[in-house]
Formats: C-alpha cells, sequence, structure tokens
C-alpha cells in the first residue's frame, strides 16, 4: 500500500449573525462591523488569511479561510477575540477543511 500525500488542511471560521444582530439592516450598518473588519485584516496583514469576506444573502453571515500554516488553537483564539464576537454581532464556527483541489499557480 503507498502512502498517499498529506493535503493541506486549512480553517475556515463561518460568522452567522449573533443576538446583537439588527435583521434587515445592511451588514455594512451593523453596528460594531467595522471593528471586526479591522480585527481580520490584522490576520490578513499577518499572512495567515487567505479569503474572507460577506455571503451575498441578507443576515446570513459570512466566511474566512486561513492559510496553511495557522494552527486550529492560534484560529480558536483569535475567532473568540473577535469584537463582534464578543459584543453579540456575530457567532462563528470553525470548521477543518482539507484542500482536495488547489491550483498553485
Amino acid at each position: 500500500m503507498t502512502d498517499q500525500p498529506t493535503r493541506p488542511i486549512r480553517f475556515v471560521v463561518l460568522h452567522k449573525p449573533g443576538p446583537k444582530w439588527q435583521t434587515g439592516v445592511d451588514y455594512r450598518q451593523q453596528e460594531g462591523v467595522n471593528a471586526h473588519v479591522q480585527h481580520y485584516l490584522k490576520l490578513h496583514q499577518q499572512g495567515k488569511l487567505q479569503l474572507g469576506g460577506p455571503f451575498l444573502l441578507p443576515d446570513i453571515g459570512g466566511m474566512m479561510v486561513t492559510t496553511k500554516d495557522v494552527t486550529l488553537e492560534e484560529i480558536e483564539t483569535f475567532a473568540a477575540e473577535d469584537p463582534a464576537v464578543i459584543s453579540g454581532l456575530l457567532t462563528y464556527e470553525i470548521r477543518p477543511w482539507m484542500t482536495a483541489m488547489e491550483h498553485e499557480g
């Protein structure tokens, strides 16, 4: 039996509206969303956030995708420290994601 190559694992942070979310109000107008964006911008500037942004459906939330070098412990701590999570604007869930198809470009 041959060994299968290890596929890169990334972590996806799924955000959903929390108890402080104002239903029907555009995500850009939600109180505290700017602090959320600034929080994840730090991760992006460190080269640890590959992709991120809102879903294009009202009141659904969004997601962030880490780079390959981020550990579960690191992203768990970072996601929990999000001001929008602390305030109750958003909730989050972290899922491990195996990138079975990836263009190395």
